[in-house]
């Protein structure tokens, strides 16, 4: 059955865009490697997955934060902070944001994650949950001491 009025226009848009979609991220490259999102095609999948159930005024306003430059603020940060970044994310890699970061927030804890790609969340939850779950027990509550 296919889908009529408003999601019918929506399935004819997303069967429109998915091929430049897979080109621009490399996605039917043949040397897995260069595939942005990571040689594993379930990420893409995930990804593309939570991009067509986005809202579209929130996608095109996020936009505009991508280019706000934060670098000033994360000096002033006196909160425990943890960074987690994998190390084999292409969109964002982990030399340009997650280590930087992680310098620029005093006493930030960093945990790279092997193999780790852009939604890492996804890919490596089980790593991440467990991180995040040693960093919170941790503390007692927010600001409690170091």
């Amino acid at each position: 059955m296919r889908p009529c009025g408003y999601f019918r226009a929506a399935y004819i848009d997303a069967a429109a865009v998915t091929p430049t979609i897979a080109a621009y991220f490399n996605l039917t490259h043949p040397d897995k490697a260069v595939r942005i999102l990571g040689p594993d095609e379930s990420e893409a999948n995930l990804n593309w997955n939570v991009a067509v159930g986005a809202s579209a005024k929130g996608t095109l306003d996020c936009v505009s934060a991508w280019v706000s430059d934060f670098r000033n603020d994360l000096p002033r940060i006196n909160l425990p902070t943890l960074v987690i970044h994998g190390d084999s994310d292409r969109i964002l890699p982990i030399a340009a944001t997650g280590i930087r970061t992680h310098k620029a927030v005093k006493g930030a804890r960093l945990v790279v994650v092997e193999g780790g790609p852009h939604g890492l969340t996804w890919t490596h939850a089980e790593k991440v949950n467990c991180e995040l779950l040693a960093f919170l027990g941790e503390r007692k509550s927010i600001g409690a001491e170091a």
